[in-house]
């Protein structure tokens, strides 16, 4: 070719690449194009008319191909883009500047599979995807299996598509909290819920996902959890959410689903949980709770069990069907809110047998169907910054579920005056026993009535009602002689007060005797003087050197006092009367019997008391010990008590008490025991089963005798704990347990263990014949079979009975990302196993609790 003809074909080319570039209209406002580099990557920056692009447009990739005709660029290997917010990083990137459009693809292996993923950024989230479409003027775009993380989630969607910043419509998605999964250590979660669409709507402060129907899988195993729709928030409030129940078979009422539910908060100060049982055979339970919580002022919580348990088949005779009720209430004051007024509840409230039948599984897995009584209590207590007085006004109501009857104290008060001497201190030092004289008084004022609960607040409740005002003055002084003594003076003086006194004759007609309560003002005073002398006596045997125990040495405590008090029997003092019975003997009562401020003493008292306390320790060589000694306590306590009364006509020697405490295997081993021995002869009349007491004193027979031994095991006990790390070089993983190795690749872990061994024995005679026994041993423990298997259980034996009493065995798995929870009681009146599966992540612990995560940790079953 000619030199003329290729400079001409030069000259035409230019004048068209420039006619093209002028045939665009001129951004209104010019923006300074960026250097372009001489390096391997390409880098360009694109200025385009308004109605194209609103901002600039940077590009860079290791090959640019621009196509100009069809307004096109191609960006290939190591391809960036960046647009106002938006950045993509792909293997493969277009720019269509006719219809407004990025499109990224990313990098494919030889089978035509994704092996890299685009990589989105835009207002702060990141995105993964196989390939990404954006229209940059409706700032809508479409995804296709695309990553998306929010907050500690995953979300794994087929298809996306961003209708705009706030709206994104998903589907077939799967949405995990798997931490593994996430940070790609693993190539499949351990738990997703899949749902066919999903829309996430993003607010200013928190977003949430809304799907359709929706199923768990675990490890890609479908579950049978399916919820027709959920809701699930990502903020750092609380959110509302269903509540995951267990599911399982208890004996007595079948098939169950136990804590469905839904949580919902209800402002900054509340929230509200409802939960159901059902059953099979008929049993539900419907359990509202309430929480609410005033930072440093208060916090509390509003509980219900309300249901119907349904046993055995209608028409039958072991059916029954028993509406059971329970209202609970728990309010604390924050003690920084008023140091002077302080108010709490501890209201639980149920109906007579509602443990008995109980449909919630939490009571039978912590026994509160043995529960014989329940106490609710309201109180307020007043404090005062000039006066020594406390002011404490309670609400009381006890439930006696063996005999249905139940106690109510409305209102109680107590006003109690803080301890003060009587005298003041010449010199700043108190001595002697004027000096050291202390006072401590109180008044306490009750209305008691104990009533059935059809009675509760009716006029026969309220016909019942006691009144009794009692108060309590306590003197009390004590100094030191020669050196070692220490000797003690104290007198107490009860005074009381109440509006109903007892009457009790005989009726000839009826043939009964008849106890009359009156509505009349009565009241005693009554009084008792005590002195004693204390001290502490210390005594040690020396071993010679060659022996293994090097001393043994014994601390004596010795105590030996008088106790006073006159016969407030007397007929002088008129707090006892006499009446004929129906044998005609002449029978002495009190006026004050059956009333609610006690009954005073009778019989003369003028007794001698006396009290050693012992302390016995042992030190021993050991080479273990730094010191080469080792201390080792043979009795950290053994006392014996008792007294003789010389005032008393007959048996003037009480039992002789004795109790002791001590601990072995370095303290492992508790040992607790007491012994009531009778010091004086018991008879029996022949084919009589009670004894009766003479006046042979000497025998010194066994009354009662009760020990009983704690041993917690564990593999701590059995060897110093190791660092596998030091003794083991390499480390592995099994799915997110983690094992050290040894040489022929056998995995080790700390394989924790406990077992807490319980052992009783009581005796008991007193004048009886026929001794009673009780004996049992029970076990408690736990062990890790790996990492996060963890099985535990417990159980009683009664050796008495030769068969096993309550006995539970568990068995816990903790995941990733969820816990799994296996819990069977084998045999027993609720014979039960129940099941369940909750998810950990805290952005699912109010969507899909699994742990009471509100505000106040809610009450407890009782």
């Amino acid at each position: 070719m000619d030199k003329t003809v290729f400079k001409n074909i030069l000259q035409i080319l230019i004048i068209l690449i420039f006619n093209s570039f002028l045939a665009q209209e001129s951004p209104k406002k010019m923006i300074k194009p960026a250097i372009i580099n001489d390096t391997i990557v390409k880098k360009d920056t694109v200025i385009s008319a308004k109605e194209s692009l609103e901002d600039v447009l940077d590009t860079k990739a290791d090959d640019i191909r621009r196509d100009v005709p069809k307004r096109m660029i191609y960006l290939n290997k190591n391809a960036q883009v960046k647009y106002q917010d938006l950045q993509i990083d792909a293997d493969y990137i277009s720019i269509d500047e006719e219809r407004n459009v990025f499109y990224a693809r990313g990098k494919l292996d030889s089978l035509g599979k994704y092996k890299e993923l685009v990589k989105v950024k835009q207002g702060g989230k990141d995105y993964e995807t196989d390939s990404f479409s954006y229209n940059t003027k409706t700032k809508q775009a479409i995804a296709y299996n695309a990553r998306t993380e929010e907050n500690e989630g995953l979300i794994v969607a087929e298809k996306t598509k961003k209708y705009n910043d706030s709206v994104f419509v998903m589907r077939h998605a799967e949405f995990t909290t798997d931490t593994y999964y996430i940070e790609k250590k693993d190539t499949r979660p351990d738990y997703h819920l899949l749902a066919s669409y999903i829309k996430m709507q993003k607010g200013k402060n928190s977003s949430s996902l809304i799907t359709g129907p929706v199923q768990m899988f675990i490890e890609d195993v479908p579950t049978p959890f399916v919820m027709p729709f959920a809701i699930l928030p990502f903020s750092s409030k609380r959110s509302a959410g269903i509540l995951i129940p267990s599911f399982g078979e208890r004996e007595d009422v079948g098939f169950f689903l136990n804590g469905l539910g839904y949580y919902q908060p209800i402002g900054e100060h509340f929230d509200l949980k409802i939960l159901t049982d059902i059953y099979t055979k008929g049993s539900w339970n419907i359990r509202p709770e309430m929480n609410y919580l005033k930072k440093y002022r208060y916090s509390g919580n509003f509980s219900a069990d309300i249901g119907t348990t349904v046993r055995g088949i209608k028409g039958l005779n072991n059916y029954s069907k028993t509406g059971t009720y329970r209202i609970a209430w728990r309010h604390t004051q924050d003690a920084k809110a008023n140091p002077f007024l302080n108010f709490s509840a501890s209201v639980d409230v149920t109906s007579q047998t509602f443990y008995n039948n109980t449909v919630n599984n939490a009571y039978v897995m912590n026994q509160s169907f043995l529960r014989t009584q329940q106490n609710s209590t309201l109180t307020l207590t007043k404090r005062f910054l000039t006066l020594p007085i406390t002011i404490t006004g309670t609400a009381s109501y006890s439930q006696n579920f063996a005999t249905n009857l139940s106690d109510l104290r409305l209102p109680q008060m107590n006003v109690a005056i803080n301890q003060f001497y009587l005298f003041k201190s010449r010199t700043g030092t108190r001595s002697g026993l004027l000096e050291n004289i202390t006072v401590n008084t109180g008044l306490n004022l009750t209305n008691f009535v104990s009533t059935n609960e059809g009675d509760l607040f009716t006029k026969a409740m309220w016909d019942k009602m006691q009144t009794g005002l009692k108060n309590n003055i306590a003197l009390g002084t004590n100094a030191t002689f020669a050196k070692y003594f220490t000797f003690s003076l104290g007198t107490t003086i009860d005074n009381a007060l109440t509006t109903k006194t007892l009457t009790k004759f005989y009726d000839p007609v009826q043939n009964v005797q008849v106890e009359q309560i009156n509505k009349k003002l009565a009241g005693y005073t009554i009084f008792s003087s005590t002195a004693s002398v204390q001290t502490q006596l210390y005594g040690q045997a020396n071993f010679k050197k060659g022996s293994a125990i090097e001393a043994i040495r014994h601390m004596m405590t010795p105590s030996i006092g008088f106790t006073y008090s006159p016969d407030f029997g007397g007929q002088k003092f008129g707090y006892f009367r006499n009446f004929y019975d129906a044998n005609g003997a002449l029978t002495p009562y009190s006026i004050f019997d059956k009333g609610i401020v006690g009954t005073p003493t009778t019989g003369m008292v003028g007794a001698l008391s006396y009290s050693i306390g012992n302390n016995i320790e042992m030190k021993v060589r050991s080479k273990s010990d730094s010191t080469g000694i080792k201390k080792i306590k043979i009795f950290e306590s053994l006392n014996v008590s008792g007294n003789y009364n010389f005032a008393a006509k007959s048996h003037p020697w009480s039992v002789i008490s004795v109790s002791g405490q001590s601990s072995f295997f370095n303290n492992k081993l508790s040992v607790n025991t007491s012994l009531a021995i009778e010091p004086y002869k018991i008879l029996f009349a022949p084919g009589s089963d009670v004894g009766i007491r003479t006046e042979d004193f000497g025998s010194f027979s066994v009354q009662a005798f009760q020990v009983g031994l704690t041993y917690p095991l564990s593999s701590e006990l059995f060897g110093e704990k190791k660092d596998l790390s030091k003794i083991y070089s390499q480390k592995g993983e099994i799915r997110n347990e983690n094992y050290y190795f040894d040489d022929d690749n056998y995995a080790h872990f700390d394989q924790a263990w406990t077992l807490n061994i319980n052992a009783n024995y009581q005796y008991s005679k007193t004048l009886s014949r026929t001794p009673t026994r009780m004996a049992s041993i029970g076990l408690d423990g736990s062990i890790k079979l790996t990492p996060y298997w963890n099985i535990n259980g417990s159980t009683h034996y009664d050796m008495v009975t030769k068969e096993l009493a309550y006995t539970r065995i568990g068995f816990a798995r903790d995941q990733r990302s969820f816990t799994i929870n296996f819990n069977w009681v084998p045999f027993g009146q609720y014979k039960l196993y129940d099941f369940f599966i909750g998810i950990k992540a805290n952005i699912l612990s109010d969507a899909l609790k699994y742990k009471d995560r509100s505000f106040t940790q809610p009450n407890a079953p009782f």
